[in-house]
């Protein structure tokens, strides 16, 4: 059953009566303006494009090696990219799924306009999961609410844990039973087997249809004993006055700008760095989302703009006790608390 949580002190109830604005309105807009328990699968490896990654993802996975349980005192996140806007996070114990791309190219169903694969990870599978407590979905389009990864996995586990935006409500109703709606400023709590609990709070993110259309979501996730916050938003985009009020220790963002003429796609540098500002961030993690394997015409006119390099200086300027902590694609990055 879907759930829609309220506003505080953010109950849920079953959500029937009230639909999104149906995904063709949102196509146009950025498509074509952009021409039973967790389940388990394999806990003790990854099966990645080469050896080292096996090496190095097994150790992210293993139950043995679950880092940072609360039973030990101190909160730890461990980041795993998987390339494009797909993550794996361990906190403490509880393992969430992030924007999955792990079955076929990313297309949107147009392959002819944009098609795009992994670098990396080229051999990553849904059955190379280990144990996952919760599948959290920031926004409705294909790059982050990917079909053809999304039914696989709920035909393995229909009653997985999903924390989403409302605007994915008319996706992922059909495939998973256990599904709660969050709008910005709304919380839910995540539990593990190990009885670590997470709460994840929704924050306003970009609007992907006309300006009366619902923002897509951002995540703030706070660790079980509050030692370490995260915050998390694949485009850049943020609402300032949402935000003031806040903190992050972690900001997960794009920092290099994908640009399509007279279009901003995803933002970064300058505006990654006062969003890092804004939250006070002690952890700038960096994600590379565009830099994907891609072809069509969608994939020839989109340009990069900065590097992390040109970001990192931009930050010391601004925020010079922060550090950037670049991701390799299939390799924990370890944050413990500052």
């Amino acid at each position: 059953m879907a759930v829609y949580c309220n506003s505080a002190p953010f109950s849920c109830k079953a959500w029937r009566n009230r639909d999104p604005t149906p995904l063709s309105a949102l196509f146009p807009t950025r498509l074509f303006s952009l021409l039973q328990p967790p389940f388990s699968f394999h806990p003790n490896r990854l099966k990645l494009s080469t050896c080292r990654w096996d090496k190095v993802a097994s150790a992210v996975v293993s139950e043995e090696s679950a880092v940072g349980s609360s039973s030990s005192g101190t909160d730890v996140f461990n980041l795993t990219y998987l390339e494009g806007n797909s993550w794996l996070w361990d906190i403490s114990g509880v393992r969430v799924l992030v924007d999955p791309i792990l079955v076929g190219n990313l297309d949107f169903g147009i392959p002819w306009l944009y098609d795009a694969a992994k670098k990396f990870l080229k051999n990553f599978e849904l059955t190379d999961l280990p144990q996952v407590d919760c599948l959290l979905i920031t926004q409705s389009l294909d790059d982050h609410c990917h079909l053809k990864t999304l039914k696989p996995l709920s035909e393995m586990s229909p009653n997985l844990r999903v924390i989403a935006t409302p605007n994915a409500k008319s996706l992922l109703d059909p495939l998973f039973r256990n599904v709660t709606y969050l709008e910005p400023g709304q919380e839910s709590e995540v539990e593990a087997a190990n009885g670590s609990k997470v709460r994840i709070q929704a924050t306003a993110g970009p609007v992907l249809g006309p300006p009366w259309q619902r923002p897509e979501n951002g995540y703030l996730v706070i660790s079980p004993q509050g030692q370490l916050t995260l915050y998390y938003e694949p485009h850049c985009v943020y609402n300032k006055d949402f935000l003031e009020k806040e903190h992050a220790d972690i900001v997960i963002t794009p920092v290099i700008k994908q640009l399509l003429p007279n279009f901003t796609l995803v933002s970064g540098q300058e505006d990654a760095v006062q969003l890092a500002k804004l939250l006070h961030a002690k952890f700038i993690v960096p994600m590379k989302n565009g830099d994907l394997d891609s072809k069509g015409f969608l994939a020839s006119i989109v340009q990069g703009e900065g590097t992390i390099e040109s970001f990192k200086e931009l930050l010391s300027k601004e925020l010079p006790d922060a550090k950037t902590l670049e991701p390799t694609p299939g390799e924990p990055l370890q944050i413990p608390p500052p």
